[in-house]
């Protein structure tokens, strides 16, 4: 206790000292009319000392994290010695409750990390640290073999956007039915089978009822793969034997390799210095981020705006939110952000969501639809002739967007096909459903109030080209007319007065 007393009061006062240096800066001012304030400078102090001791037992389990990065992957692979993996292997099952036996199956595996799939093991190796303490806790709560931990690896490569080519995603891979029936919800906006903590902890609530089903941690691992009923139809065809290796043959394909990757896996991240091999320096480890619950709906580009995060590391860390969008919803809905933000964003909370409610009625007398607001979802029928590029251009967004909001594999589409369109505003929908044969032509939309008649902006219009649209207008009669909009920031929906009807 001593010890721990001591390392936390030493790191404190670094902490101190270095946010301290810091205090006097300037507070964020975001592009509304709020300003951030500072987290507290005690608490961010005692909140970064816990994470780096905690940091600091984390890496001790991985002794080989702090290897010179220089040499990833570089060093020349040791000739496969079947005693000395024998030995190793031999050490670990004495300790696990699972199976780990050597053979030539496993063997091949082994080779398959250690030399052909170098690259591989070093992400892998790097990434252990950031997922394996959420693995860990959850096991040991449901009394599961920490060795468990391996089999993400096997699954996704700790990659929890992972997709598979049947539809199975996240870190432990799970296909959408098994999925629902341990409590893990898919919708348009956000798909809990890529929320690091929701999946682990559905993944041994599976693996634990699995075991109930057959007492033994080899054929768990088989049935995890492939479900149990073609366990239960190896096991028939074996003759009634169940013992994983002697249902083998009679598995699929994919599985008669998944108890020896396992194996393999679990060599691997304990032998692999002895190899050299070297981990990739992880963005962050477990310790170093934390969660929150929203009260609201918020989008990555709002949290950038009010504490400065950037979109791609909230993405990193909520793989869930599909479109980079957290919906309201009646549950909570967390959010994983790293230590040095959480405390600005919990310092500001209530103030950021009274800001945001501000410049919402703002928009909306001004007749400004928020581009914060909730994606809206059309679907596209494929037509003969088009292909994604096409598609990509007519609705405004990317290639990369059209294959990650409908899953594809590649850009190879067909006549028939239906495709998720995403798209944050109705007048860029309307404009492309009246743009079908002839894309360049726009008609105009106005409409007449009062004692002018209006014009509503659509997507990449300007002051020049809404003036162009109408012979009596210019530029400067705009801007008279409009005089209480923002011409540097038009957004599709803005209703423009454009001229005075006498």
């Amino acid at each position: 206790m001593m010890t721990f007393m001591k390392r936390i009061f030493f790191a404190l006062i670094f902490c101190f000292t270095t946010v301290s240096l810091s205090a006097d800066s300037e507070t964020k001012e975001s592009d509304s009319s709020y300003t951030i304030a500072p987290d507290d400078r005690v608490l961010a102090a005692i909140d970064s000392a816990i994470a780096h001791w905690r940091l600091e037992a984390v890496n001790a389990d991985f002794s080989y994290a702090t290897a010179d990065t220089q040499t990833i992957g570089q060093a020349i692979p040791i000739p496969l010695n079947d005693s000395l993996f024998n030995v190793r292997l031999e050490e670990l099952n004495q300790s696990s409750p699972i199976e780990l036996v050597y053979n030539d199956k496993v063997k091949a595996f082994i080779n398959l990390y250690l030399n052909k799939k170098r690259t591989l093991s070093t992400s892998v190796l790097g990434l252990a640290p950031r997922y394996y303490p959420i693995f860990e806790e959850i096991l040991d709560q449901y009394d599961l073999p920490l060795e468990l931990k391996h089999l993400a690896i096997v699954e996704s490569a700790l990659n929890p956007s992972a997709r598979s080519w049947v539809g199975a995603k996240g870190l432990w891979q799970f296909m959408y039915a098994t999925g629902k029936m341990y409590g893990l919800k898919v919708t348009s906006y956000y798909d809990e089978r890529m929320n690091p903590y929701l999946a682990t902890d559905a993944a041994c609530r599976y693996m634990r009822d699995l075991y109930k089903l057959y007492d033994d941690w080899s054929l768990v691992l088989a049935a995890y793969n492939s479900g149990p009923g073609n366990v239960n139809r190896a096991i028939r065809r074996s003759g009634g034997q169940k013992d994983y290796w002697k249902i083998r043959p009679y598995l699929p394909r994919e599985t008669r390799g998944y108890v020896p990757a396992f194996i393999a896996v679990n060599y691997l991240m304990n032998f692999a210095g002895d190899h050299g091999l070297y981990p990739q320096a992880p963005v962050l480890a477990s310790m170093q981020v934390d969660t929150v619950h929203l009260k609201k709906a918020m989008s990555f580009s709002q949290l950038n705006r009010y504490i400065d995060i950037s979109a791609d590391t909230l993405a990193l860390l909520n793989p869930q939110y599909k479109l980079k969008f957290i919906p309201e919803s009646k549950e909570v809905k967390e959010l994983c952000l790293p230590m040095q933000h959480l405390g600005v964003f919990l310092t500001n909370e209530q103030a950021i969501y009274a800001d945001m409610r501000r410049i919402e009625i703002q928009d909306s007398i001004n007749g400004v639809r928020s581009e914060e607001r909730v994606p809206e979802v059309i679907v596209h029928r494929v037509r003969s002739g088009e292909f994604l590029g096409y598609i990509a251009n007519k609705y405004r967004c990317s290639v990369r967007d059209l294959m990650s909001w409908n899953n594809l594999r590649s850009s190879r589409i067909n006549p028939g096909d239906r495709l998720k369109i995403f798209t944050r505003n109705s007048a860029t929908v309307q404009a492309n459903k009246t743009t079908k044969s002839e894309p360049q032509k726009t008609k105009i939309a106005t409409k007449k109030s009062g004692k002018f008649q209006f014009y509503t902006v659509r997507s990449g219009d300007t002051l020049w080209d809404i003036a162009k649209k109408y012979n009596d207008t210019s530029v400067s009669e705009l801007k008279r007319l409009n005089s209480h909009l923002n011409f540097k920031r038009l957004k599709p929906g803005m209703q423009l007065k454009v001229k005075e009807i006498s």
